[in-house]
């Protein structure tokens, strides 16, 4: 099994100046010490007003710096938010494209669409549309990455012209492709889009057994790639906090875990927002004490978290990504745990995942030859069918063009009207 870090950039309540600051430079040196030490994936978020709850509104930004510091680790947008009211889809082929180029072909391309309606509503993303702007955003970001050029689209949500988009990824058609799932139907739909699932549910090894097993009998039975290729993988998020003594493991990691149940409910189920001035920190201090104790089961000593990890790597279960950094959990316990978790825990999944993962391709090679076989890809242009692009400034000033072209006109009569 694999393992990765995950980043939602959590800063409860009260605020000071250069917390932010702190933050972010906090988790870049998490970041740089899971290089080191040998995890596989550092997962970053994209969320927008979501305040104490997430402060990462530029993913791109903050994993591009990390790929400065870093060899190794795989650099997870866990996700990106597709609907294009958020992001253009050629926004994100050039930005997930430069990324790659900049960590040297390192990026997991993880996708989705959010159900907090303080970012649906912030950018005009309508409830019922998202699931399929979603979908027609994910595969035609996918075409612009994988053809040269990219035709254009009429589409539902989104329009745009043949272009060609630039920089291409090194991760050719494209980076491998995730959507976030929160439920078993969500699952479902990964595996019929041949893509990875990033299950951000806290499930016992019993249920992610059901969700592994439904993954994979879909995915052999009915994958048609929404991408240019398949990536059969499942990653769960887990709690995360070890120490050799196991009530100072809780003392260091429960309240921050708990507080990042609490205000993902605020924000998504149960929560009423001013923005600006809702405490969610000063609530939650006041309901922690009657707040259910589930999904704790990374947090303990060595030999607890082994065991927590050794039922879900017996479901089937790919990677798991630890939720460490929550609410006002401490940067150096944080170090701390990941050091130790490295040293006494992670040797025993790590010897056996090269094997693993050779034994996972052979079995799965002829499923995914049968799912690309399914897909209809989109027609390339041949030459005569690109479209030439006249230059403004040639529109402008060449006599042969007048009223040819409507954004010449636009302009000529503009000037003229000055």
């Amino acid at each position: 099994m694999r393992f990765g870090i995950f980043y939602e950039h959590q800063l409860p309540r009260p605020w000071n100046e250069g917390d932010e600051l702190k933050l972010f430079q906090d988790a870049l040196d998490q970041v740089e010490l899971a290089d080191r030490i040998g995890i596989d994936h550092a997962w970053e978020v994209e969320h927008h007003f979501l305040e104490e709850y997430s402060h990462s509104s530029a993913p791109e930004v903050f994993l591009a710096a990390c790929s400065q510091r870093t060899m190794n680790i795989r650099l997870g947008h866990g996700i990106t938010l597709m609907p294009p009211n958020y992001n253009h889809p050629a926004r994100v082929a050039e930005r997930i494209a430069t990324l790659d180029l900049v960590s040297k072909g390192r990026v997991e391309w993880g996708t989705g669409e959010s159900s907090a309606l303080l970012e649906l509503g912030g950018y005009g993303v309508p409830v019922g549309e998202k699931r399929s702007q979603w979908r027609e955003a994910v595969e035609q970001c996918a075409n612009m990455m994988a053809m040269d050029p990219y035709p254009g689209y009429e589409g539902e949500f989104f329009s745009m012209p043949c272009r060609n988009v630039v920089p291409k990824p090194v991760q050719r058609p494209h980076p491998p492709l995730w959507v976030a799932c929160s439920n078993r139907e969500t699952i479902k739909l990964a595996a019929r889009l041949g893509i990875g699932a990033l299950t951000f549910a806290f499930v016992d090894p019993a249920e992610a057994k059901q969700w592994v097993d439904d993954y994979y009998r879909i995915f052999k039975e009915e994958a048609v790639p929404i991408g240019h290729a398949c990536n059969p993988n499942i990653c769960m998020v887990s709690s995360f906090s070890v120490h050799q003594n196991e009530e100072e493991a809780r003392r260091r990691g429960l309240d921050g875990f708990r507080f990042f149940g609490y205000a993902l409910g605020h924000h998504y189920i149960f929560g009423e927002h001013k923005p600006g001035r809702t405490d969610i920190w000063a609530d939650f201090e006041k309901a922690k004490d009657t707040l259910p104790l589930s999904g704790t089961g990374g947090i303990g000593t060595p030999d607890q978290l082994r065991k927590h990890l050794r039922a879900f790597a017996e479901t089937g279960v790919d990677q798991v990504a630890f939720i460490q950094q929550g609410g006002n959990n401490r940067h150096e316990h944080i170090c701390e745990a990941l050091e130790l978790f490295a040293s006494d825990v992670m040797p025993e999944f790590k010897e056996r995942e090269a094997e693993r993962q050779k034994k996972k391709a052979e079995e799965l090679a002829p499923y995914v030859e049968k799912a690309m076989a399914r897909k209809q890809f989109m027609k390339e242009l041949n030459d005569e069918e690109i479209p030439n692009v006249i230059a403004l400034g040639r529109q402008i000033t060449d006599p042969g063009n007048q009223g040819k072209n409507s954004i010449g006109s636009s302009v000529r009569n503009a000037k003229s009207a000055d």
